[in-house]
């Protein structure tokens, strides 16, 4: 009798002590700048884990930033390593998948490319069909290999740029580290890449905007699109940004790995939902690369992934918008939480 009594006791402390815990939870918010762009984190938890959250920005940039100068991966751009680590690892085999999938359109090993058209770490100009096909010659994902921990380049000039995405990768680090620490309730966005699981303070389902082009200026954007996250994410690329004119022409920061080109097309932007952000990264710049047409037959029977998006119409002037099933039953359960 006295044991089943003392049985009950633990059982009503444990209880009490859940209570207890639950009741000290509460919402916290970071932001701050890491990789030249803006972060904000709010997750609720029963401690600030905002230091746990620096350790994941600062390992990752000391792993697979290339502008970090003493990184892993400038050590193995510059040919003085050959090891990865775990970050690495993860970001070639997910780099090397959509790689196939997107018939090349996306490629890590685009990052002389993209410093000989002034968008890297170097500052170079628009260059000549020569100096491209020189350079072509050492970039594909075919030319490099994984052997365990061990990274083997056939050419010793090719680089590696995980910029497009890495962002996602550490949206997703940190949205696994919330977990482990009994986070429940949890956004984060690294430079407008976001991942999200629960509810917001409001008990809520989160409400991300998407930045879209406005039709009177192309260079503009609006956020008048709204989705709905759990335990998904969703990343936005476009040239409507990070661009430049040069001798009369606009030049943007998505390279055509196939032709080395600058593509400043009538693409503007590409939003794509997927169920982790390391994936929507990756595939938002694939599909600038592609190109309208190519993605909607490569995107418009998928149910993993949602597709948005957004042209410029040469002869009306206004915006042409499209999207596969599966983005718009994401906006549509979005609107209906409003």
């Amino acid at each position: 009798m006295k044991r089943y009594i003392a049985i009950l006791a633990a059982l009503a402390i444990a209880v009490i002590m859940m209570f207890v815990a639950r009741d000290r939870k509460r919402y916290f918010s970071h932001e701050g700048v890491v990789w030249t762009t803006d972060y904000h984190i709010t997750y609720e938890a029963d401690h600030d884990l905002s230091d746990s959250v620096q350790l994941i920005l600062s390992n990752l940039d000391m792993s697979v930033s290339p502008y970090n100068r003493v990184s892993l991966i400038s050590a193995i751009n510059e040919g003085k390593t050959q090891r990865t680590d775990a970050y690495l690892q993860r970001l070639i085999n997910a780099s090397r998948q959509v790689w196939r999938q997107s018939g090349g359109a996306f490629d890590p090993t685009v990052m002389p490319l993209v410093n000989a058209w002034g968008f890297g770490y170097k500052n170079g100009t628009a260059p000549n069909r020569s100096q491209l096909d020189s350079i072509l010659a050492f970039v594909g994902m075919d030319k490099v290999s994984l052997h365990g921990d061990t990274i083997v380049k056939q050419d010793q000039r090719v680089m590696l740029d995980f910029s497009s995405i890495a962002k996602g990768m550490a949206c997703d680090e940190i949205g696994r580290m919330l977990v482990r620490n009994g986070a429940v309730n949890w956004l984060v966005e690294i430079g407008g890449e976001v991942m999200a699981s629960g509810k917001n303070s409001r008990g809520t389902a989160w409400q991300v905007s998407v930045d879209m082009p406005t039709a009177d200026d192309a260079t503009a954007h609006s956020s008048d699109l709204t989705i709905a996250l759990d335990s998904n994410a969703v990343a936005t690329s476009g040239n409507y940004r990070k661009w430049r004119m040069q001798d009369g022409n606009k030049l943007s920061h998505i390279i055509d790995p196939h032709t080395g080109d600058s593509r400043a097309g009538t693409l503007l932007s590409v939003t794509v939902i997927a169920s982790d952000c390391m994936t929507a990264d990756a595939w938002a710049t694939a599909c600038m690369v592609m190109g309208e047409k190519a993605v909607q037959g490569l995107m418009g029977n998928r149910r993993d992934l949602g597709v948005m998006t957004i042209s410029a119409d040469t002869i009306g002037g206004s915006l042409i918008v499209w999207s596969n099933a599966a983005f718009a039953d994401r906006v549509s359960a979005g609107a209906s939480q409003h």
